[in-house]
């Protein structure tokens, strides 16, 4: 017997050693998990990606939108036509009067409330722009336009929503969807599981669910979405740890900004304000009834509900939220039944994602911010975008990729092409389109097709001449076949590409007729390291382009947003404004972290900038690019040139306005032979993209070393405008000793009576 009780007594002890141990182990593991619930929602709870937002448009009078153009821009920002007394977000129009309740907004300067404001305009423009009250403003900024995120590798997109973004509704709609019991359970709800189990087990499958809001935000963002009882009771204890740390209010604005929503491409939409904006194209402040009935639906299963694919499931589940808040009396059965009846109301794909642009913004912020940190910290980066200016490039490359792939003769091949617009006086980047697949991410053409230039080198090679100060617009060139004997013994014999040759003419028409033999002989009597030399300091390039003689037809790679650098400083007189694509980054907090001030460096002399870039303009006015001339009939000064690679596989146009500068390449891929020219491929892509933007000519003052003569296109006579059909203007430098034209009084003279009687006597008798 006391042998028993002595084993009993072990056992008993071992029993409760391995209880204790057991508890110890549970104690431990819950104290672990208790640090991982308050360590990881400490301080930061979510990596919140950085937004880039497009320059806002400024609306004065004067401003050059009309009134649909200014309609198009409040529906890219996703203005509704409504009552604007009833709340931000709405506008009305009357003709060309607009009454407008914007937004809340922050801008890179300055936070706006919403503000009641009235705009007048007319077909060509702003009138006026007053407040509420009828005084007048001398400026109006309307909402910068977000146009995409620059999120993390796993793909996770959200606009958090601080608690008193949540507005009332969606508090109450989503506990009663999800957890009617939410304010009374502790993170698990006995009662709930108790009643799904009795559910699934009468309905033979898994009909219910019986996790809780909080369960679900543990799931969501700490664990995996694997079925195991490890899982589940993994998940039971975070929850109930998470409520004892954190109150009711800061679980559920945390659960509203994780839930996922859908999958928008490589990114994951989370949360109900990045939700409301993807798929309403609104603040979820502004959300109809409806609207807010579908999200909050939508989170039982993004998507199975998704309402761009499963319309007619997305409606059969917001109808049937719509019932189950009437039925508990969150809203009434009249706003139910009104709200059942709307239609979906998703956004239109007016405006949206940039990918093209976003990745010169990544490149340009790369050399400031870690990756973490854009796609973490919650920055605000404001960028150069005109949202008018990308959707004229877009538009354009569309439509006329379109037309000349239905053109060619290779119906299974598809070309494609990049546009970059720029500011000149400024660098600013406006507009970005890097292919034909827009809003798709992929080869980035504008910033990584390095092709061959062709003509587009040609400024360049006459600006070094001009350099030399052996050469004017009028000095004659011999345009004939040439032989040049290469280092490798080999013969180049470069040819126009009509294989005509004109003989003597003015560097001027060489320019602008694009002529390579012409061309050829200027480039090689400068020396090939001049041109070299000039072409680098224009666009600012690391490498010098290699000297080989082809260089001068244009057998340099470079990439579209490499060549707008090179015609900004030809645009600007000889300076050269670093490109860039970002104004100022925002912290968190809209505190400025940094601003991207312009920066300009001398790269060519302005005088002899100013003669090219005078002599460019007859490129558009009678040579190779005269379609542009032609579409605005010689009333807008445009400087330009088209560019043609060997064997006609690239197609450029490049050329420079009163306000812009613009590049536009066509191409294969795969390097193979388009058969356009310059004229025939890039330029209807870049004259459709300027003309919506109305352009305006480019002016500049001549400098003081250089002075306007007239002369004859052809022959590169002097003469003036009332003496020969032929006579063009140029920039020469001041006192140059041009050949005149027989039989005409010198431009520079006037005529006296005696001889203006003469000519009119003359003019009587024939």
């Amino acid at each position: 017997m006391k042998r028993l009780k002595s084993l009993s007594r072990r056992v008993l002890l071992a029993i409760a050693a391995s209880v204790l141990v057991i508890i110890g182990a549970f104690t431990g593991w819950v104290v672990y998990l208790d640090h991982v619930v308050t360590s990881e929602f400490r301080g930061r709870l979510w990596s919140v990606p950085a937004k880039v937002y497009a320059e806002p448009i400024e609306l004065y009078a004067g401003a050059a939108i009309g009134a649909d153009d200014l309609e198009q821009e409040l529906r890219r920002l996703h203005y509704r036509p409504g009552d604007p007394a009833t709340g931000p977000g709405l506008y009305r129009r009357r003709g060309g009067d607009f009454d407008l309740n914007a937004r809340k907004v922050r801008f890179a300067d300055e936070l706006r409330p919403p503000v009641h404001v009235r705009i007048r305009s007319s077909a060509d423009g702003v009138t006026g722009v007053s407040a509420a009250d009828g005084s007048e403003l001398p400026l109006f900024r309307l909402d910068p336009l977000l146009v995409g995120s620059v999120f993390p590798v796993h793909g996770e997109d959200r606009i958090v929503l601080a608690p008193d973004e949540v507005p009332p509704l969606l508090r109450q709609a989503i506990k009663t969807i999800e957890d009617r019991r939410f304010d009374e359970h502790h993170g698990v709800d006995l009662h709930s599981i108790a009643r799904a189990m009795w559910a699934n087990v009468r309905a033979g499958r898994i009909a219910q669910g019986g996790s809780t809001l909080t369960q679900q935000l543990v799931k969501n963002y700490f664990l995996s979405d694997e079925q195991t009882f490890g899982r589940k009771a993994k998940e039971a204890v975070m929850a109930m740890r998470l409520e004892a740390h954190y109150t009711k209010e800061e679980i559920l604005v945390a659960y509203l900004n994780e839930v996922s929503l859908g999958q928008d491409g490589d990114r994951e939409v989370h949360g109900f304000g990045l939700g409301s904006e993807y798929f309403f194209g609104k603040p979820v402040d502004e959300l109809e009834v409806g609207e807010l009935a579908l999200l909050v639906g939508m989170v039982k299963g993004p998507s199975y509900y998704d309402p761009h694919r499963h319309p007619d499931r997305a409606r059969a589940r917001r109808n049937l939220v719509l019932k189950e808040l009437a039925d508990e009396h969150v809203i009434d059965a009249a706003t139910a039944a009104r709200a059942s009846e709307a239609p979906l109301g998703l956004r239109t794909t007016v405006g949206g994602y940039v990918p093209a642009f976003l990745d010169l913004v990544r490149r340009h912020l790369k050399r400031d911010y870690a990756e973490a940190d854009l796609s973490a910290a919650g920055l605000s980066i404001f960028t150069t975008l005109n949202p008018r200016a990308q959707a004229a490039a877009e538009n354009s490359l569309t439509r006329e990729l379109k037309r000349l792939d239905a053109a060619s003769r290779h119906k299974d091949w598809h070309l494609e092409g990049a546009v970059v617009i720029a500011e000149p006086q400024s660098g600013e980047v406006v507009a970005v389109v890097g292919g034909r697949e827009i809003g798709s991410a992929g080869f980035n053409r504008a910033l990584d097709a390095h092709r061959p230039i062709g003509s587009l080198v040609k400024p360049a090679v006459y600006l070094a001449a001009l350099e030399t100060g052996r050469y004017n617009a009028a000095t004659l060139v011999e345009d004939a076949p040439i032989s040049i004997k290469l280092g490798d013994g080999s013969l180049w014999e470069p040819q126009n590409y009509t294989h005509e040759y004109f003989g003597t003419v003015p560097l001027v028409r060489a320019l602008a007729e694009s002529m390579n033999t012409a061309t050829v002989r200027v480039g090689l009597d400068v020396g090939l390291d001049k041109v070299a030399a000039t072409l680098q300091r224009l666009g600012g390039l690391e490498n010098r382009p290699a000297l080989n003689p082809s260089m001068l037809l244009g057998a340099v790679d470079l990439t579209p947003l490499e060549v707008v650098q090179v015609y900004t400083a030809l645009a600007n007189g000889g300076y050269q404004a670093r490109l860039r694509s970002v104004q100022v980054v925002l912290d968190e907090h809209g505190t400025p972290l940094k601003s991207f001030k312009l920066e300009v460096t001398p790269a060519a002399a302005p005088a002899a900038v100013y003669q090219v870039a005078r002599m460019m303009a007859q490129v558009t006015e009678r040579g190779t690019g005269h379609a542009v001339g032609a579409r605005f009939g010689g009333r807008v000064v445009i400087p330009a040139k088209t560019g043609t690679s060997s064997d006609l596989r690239d197609s450029w146009f490049a050329g420079f306005t009163g306000t812009h500068v613009a590049v536009a390449w066509v191409g294969y891929d795969d390097n193979k032979p388009s058969g356009l020219t310059g004229a025939l491929g890039a330029l209807p892509v870049w004259l459709g993209a300027m003309a919506d933007l109305k352009p305006t000519s480019w002016e500049m003052a001549a400098p003081g070393e250089v002075e306007e003569r007239w002369i004859e296109f052809g022959s590169g006579l002097e003469t003036h405008v009332g003496c020969s059909p032929d006579a063009i203007p140029v920039a020469v430098p001041v006192g140059t000793t041009l050949a005149a034209r027989t039989g005409c009084v010198s431009a520079q003279t006037e005529p006296s009576v005696v001889d203006k009687v003469k000519q009119w006597l003359q003019k009587s008798l024939h």
